[in-house]
Formats: structure tokens, C-alpha cells, sequence
């Protein structure tokens, strides 16, 4: 079973975000109501209620944990805000990071200046790909053709399925949810590993972030607010994702410091001890079994999408 919040994604201030400036939509954009933008009436996305928040997260589970961001190390980030823009995204303007946001999940698009290009794309590493919702695929895909998005049909012709492979081949399943509230938001990361360690990616996801077990489809899955973790048997060996064009993933952490001294005491390395930037940002890193790289944040004042039926 999927957590039902999880099918409610939508996220805060992210990753080494401090603000929370969304830019003007771009035409032909849909916004948080569904309504279509144009180069005539442009839409601007709002952040004040959970009806239109494009920049809250789901409230985070009883360990305080909730789905936060992909940090991505693309060669050309005009190319990538563009297919990003097409797909619904809002833009983040005010970090230190080009970044945009759909519900779910906020997207740096971005390292540091001086760090080398991506060494490939998400296949061939531990997680494989990426994936939205929608709330109809063939509409989308129709809208985002138009638009130039390099878009491939679903498997064995599926068309509640589709695939956006980005120029450096950052690799987007699209699946569908008729029911869901936005036009488009985060709904999973697909891990694919040794069939044996299945159960014990599994087991470290739930251990470590409060993740619920469960499955998606045929695969074992955990659950997180914001997403699914699905965990798939790899065809052959996969590399770890720093230094790919996903570089890492991030999820938003209440208390952090005290969530990294339980890290510690569980006997999880962290490759950068907890730390504050200069908005305030709680951020630490650390890499899975397996070789996922993880950010987890911690944001002041961080404002959370309502769940109950008085939204």
C-alpha cells in the first residue's frame, strides 16, 4: 500500500535553498489550480494555501522525515530549466542554486562552480530513475512534445506511461493518477540493486528514515510523505550516483542534529558533519549501503501541505 499522503506531495524551501522566491510561470505552464498559462496571462504560482502550494512539503513522518529535493550536475542548465518549465515546474529564484519546484520535490539543477561534468546518467547507477504523476499521460505528453520535450512512449505500449530523457540523460518515468490534486507532482525514486539486497535496502530505508514497507506493482517499495522508494532487482552492476548527472537526493528532516547523533550511534558515517549555512539551513550528507547519495536538511519555518479534508 501507498501511503495516501505520499499521492499529496508537494514541497518547501529546498536542498541549500535558504529563500522561497517562485518566478513567474512560463507560458503554457499549468499552475497548482490546473488552469493553463499563456504568454497573454501569465500565471504565477502561489505559496499560501495547501490548495495552491507549490513550495510546501507533506508533513513528515514520526520520525520527522519528508521527501526534499534532486540535486542534479547538468552540462547545460538553460536546456534543462527549459523541459522542466514545460513539464509544470515553477521557478526558484534567490538560492545559490538555479533550481525549480513541482510539487514533491524541489529540483537544484546545478553544483558548485568548478565541479566536473556528469560522469553518465541515472542508469547504470544505483537509482536507475525518477519518476512524476499526472493526472492524464497522453494529455501531458501531447502538451510537452509541442513544447520540445524529448519524450518516449511507455513499455510495451503502455499510454498511462512515458519517459522524459533529459540531454544528460537524467531518466523521468511518467505514470498516471487520475485523482490526484495537481497537474503534476514527485511521486518515486526507483533503486535498482543485487536481487538479495532487496530486503535489506528496504530494511535500511525503513530503520533509518521511518520509511513504511510495502510494495508498488510487483516491486518491494518503501514509503515516505513525498514518495515512494521502489527497489528493483539490477541486470548488472551499478556505480554510485555521486558524481552523476543525479548526483543526490535529499530529504527534509526536523531536529537534525539530534537525527545525525542517531545516525552516529547506528553506526551511518557522515561524510559532512551537521552544519548550518548562511540561511539557516541545517545540512548534512551521508551515502547509503548501496552507494545513494543523501543530503538531509533541516528548514526553519518550514510550512507543510494540509492533509486533512478541511484543506
Amino acid at each position: 500500500m501507498i501511503d495516501p499522503r505520499m499521492k499529496r506531495s508537494s514541497l518547501p524551501e529546498i536542498g541549500e535553498f535558504g529563500g522561497n522566491n517562485v518566478a513567474e510561470a512560463a507560458p503554457g505552464m499549468m499552475t497548482a489550480e490546473g488552469s493553463q498559462c499563456s504568454s497573454a496571462s501569465p500565471c504565477v504560482p502561489k505559496l499560501l494555501s495547501a490548495s495552491t502550494a507549490w513550495g510546501q512539503a507533506f508533513p513528515p513522518n514520526e520520525m520527522g522525515v519528508t521527501m526534499g529535493h534532486w540535486h542534479l550536475n547538468t552540462r547545460d542548465v538553460a536546456a534543462n530549466k527549459k523541459i522542466f518549465l514545460a513539464m509544470g515546474a515553477a521557478e526558484v529564484t534567490g538560492g545559490n542554486f538555479q533550481a525549480v519546484r513541482f510539487p514533491g520535490v524541489l529540483i537544484n539543477l546545478q553544483l558548485a562552480p568548478g565541479t566536473p561534468p556528469p560522469t553518465g546518467g541515472t542508469v547504470g547507477s544505483i537509482v536507475n530513475h525518477v519518476g512524476f504523476t499526472v493526472q492524464n499521460v497522453q494529455e501531458s505528453v501531447a502538451r510537452w512534445k509541442a513544447a520540445g520535450v524529448p519524450v518516449l512512449p511507455g513499455t510495451n505500449g503502455r499510454k498511462d506511461q512515458a519517459f522524459v530523457v533529459t540531454p544528460d540523460e537524467l531518466r523521468i518515468e511518467i505514470l498516471e493518477d487520475k485523482n490526484q490534486k495537481f497537474p503534476i507532482q514527485h511521486h518515486h525514486i526507483h533503486f535498482f540493486v543485487p536481487e538479495a539486497a532487496i530486503p535489506q535496502i528496504q530494511a535500511w530505508y525503513a530503520k533509518t528514515f521511518g520509511a513504511k514497507a510495502g510494495t508498488r506493482g510487483q516491486n518491494q517499495a518503501d514509503d515516505l510523505p513525498g514518495a515512494n522508494l521502489t527497489f528493483s532487482k539490477a541486470d548488472g552492476p551499478t556505480v554510485t550516483t555521486q558524481g552523476r548527472v543525479l548526483d543526490h537526493i535529499g530529504f527534509d528532516v526536523k531536529n537534525l542534529e539530534a537525527f545525525c547523533k542517531k545516525l552516529e550511534a547506528a553506526g551511518i558515517k557522515l561524510d559532512r558533519p551537521y552544519t548550518k549555512n548562511a540561511q539557516g539551513v541545517g545540512l548534512a550528507f551521508i551515502h547509503d549501503p548501496w552507494g545513494t547519495y543523501i543530503e538531509i536538511n533541516e528548514r526553519p519555518n518550514a510550512v507543510y501541505i494540509q492533509t486533512t479534508s478541511g484543506e
